[in-house]
């Protein structure tokens, strides 16, 4: 089984240096397009290979270069941006990726800037990512040590500058725009949409943001095409996908497997199954902003289209795991909390709907929940859904808590009735 995006790193050990790098193959995706491929051709390859971005929207990547306007009056800049801004709960698989393989991400970074012929990139990482930053500023000083950042890279008459920008640490920052204001020093609030960023982005200027993983991605599919990219999964959707699981299993950790292994296999075969004495109650699979999966889905195949037609999101492909020990009415308020705690408070439904949502899950959990708590809950998760929100926070709040309500309605109830919560 081919695992390109980390057959390099080896845990414990430094990662590969440039050389090392470029002696293994990584770079030369980055050589065959700026030698060999117009830009053009760079993102009608990405298309061609369907990715779709690994950052949990799963939006097609090479659509979204395509966007990006080509005039030919290169005084005006444009920009590329990675997200490696990392704060969805339970997930930590871009961190993997900067500390044991950066020159990857550059990789990646310098093909998807030639394609949407960006001079300019930033890597806007989070601040807690300490050992993930030094490893980025050693690999960054290496490529242009190598001439392959910097001006004319290899004589291609490219030109890219390369930085880290070290966040201040908000979730709201996943969303691109947010990022944005971020980067360039603003309130970390979203902005409204249209003008799309790739239109109008970071100093009002044309500008793609993708995520650590999809860009990973770029170098691999100049070298190898797009049959090769399709090749290594098992649906549609092509690549293979760093999954992980984190909670009470005997291996927690992460794999890149094939693009569509179920849930079961990833949760049995890989995390080892639950940990002796714990039963399987669900799973949040891509993080904490996605819908429950409970037994009856443990044999879906994990890839976007079919997580999203048994009712939630693959997200990120991190599964959080709920077991049969754990109060889910509790696990819900502390997810919620992190939240309402997390709202930028720019618009009213998430700014005071999360907040409220908590409340009430707060006096379910203690013992001081009534039976119309549950309807006002229902009736927030519509009032929290898309549309109703200038951002896709809030809607991602309401995910594990309507799930939640539909899966462990028992649960609540017998919280209500008993007056206390039956696990404490």
């Amino acid at each position: 089984m081919e695992r390109p995006l980390t057959e390099h790193i080896k845990p414990g050990a430094p990662p590969l240096t440039f050389e090392e790098y470029r002696k293994a193959g990584g770079y030369e995706g980055v050589r065959k397009a700026l030698k060999e491929m117009s830009p053009t051709e760079v993102t009608n390859l990405i298309k061609d290979a369907k990715l779709l971005g690994r950052g949990g929207a799963g939006f097609p990547t090479g659509v979204k270069w395509s966007l990006v306007p080509m005039e030919p009056d290169r005084s005006k800049p444009k920009y590329l941006v990675c997200n490696a801004d990392e704060m969805e709960p339970g997930t930590f698989k871009d961190r993997y990726l900067l500390e044991g393989n950066p020159h990857q991400l550059i990789a990646g970074m310098i093909v998807a800037a030639y394609a949407i012929q960006a001079d300019k990139a930033y890597i806007f990482l989070r601040w807690a990512y300490k050992k993930a930053e030094k490893a980025l500023r050693k690999a960054l000083a290496e490529a242009y040590e190598a001439g392959y950042l910097g001006e004319n890279i290899l004589g291609s008459g490219f030109n890219l500058d390369l930085n880290i920008h070290v966040s201040a640490g908000r979730y709201i920052c996943g969303e691109e725009t947010a990022l944005l204001n971020s980067l360039e020093g603003k309130r970390a609030i979203p902005r409204t949409k249209p003008p799309f960023p790739a239109a109008s982005g970071l100093f009002g200027r044309p500008t793609v943001v993708n995520n650590v993983e999809t860009l990973s991605w770029a170098s691999h599919i100049v070298s190898h095409g797009a049959a090769w990219f399709k090749s290594l999964s098992l649906t549609e959707t092509g690549g293979t996908k760093i999954f992980g699981v984190s909670g009470r299993v005997k291996n927690p950790g992460l794999w890149e497997l094939p693009m569509g292994t179920t849930v079961r296999e990833i949760l049995e075969e890989h995390a080892g199954g639950m940990t002796e004495g714990y039963r399987f109650r669900g799973a949040l699979p891509g993080g904490a902003s996605t819908d429950f999966l409970v037994e009856q889905h443990l044999d879906i195949q994990m890839d976007f289209a079919t997580v999203a037609a048994a009712g939630s999101r693959m997200g990120t492909g991190t599964m959080i795991i709920l077991d049969d020990k754990t109060c889910p009415v509790a696990f819900l308020k502390n997810i919620e909390r992190f939240f309402a705690l997390e709202s930028c408070g720019w618009c009213t439904p998430c700014r005071e709907g999360l907040p409220w949502v908590e409340k009430i899950l707060t006096a379910i959990e203690e013992g001081r929940g009534r039976m119309e708590h549950l309807d006002t809950l229902k009736s927030q998760t519509k009032y929290l859904a898309p549309g109703h929100t200038f951002c896709a926070h809030a809607p991602g709040a309401a995910e594990p808590l309507q799930s939640g309500l539909k899966y462990f309605h028992d649960d609540f109830v017998q919280h209500i009735h008993d007056k206390k919560c039956p696990w404490k």
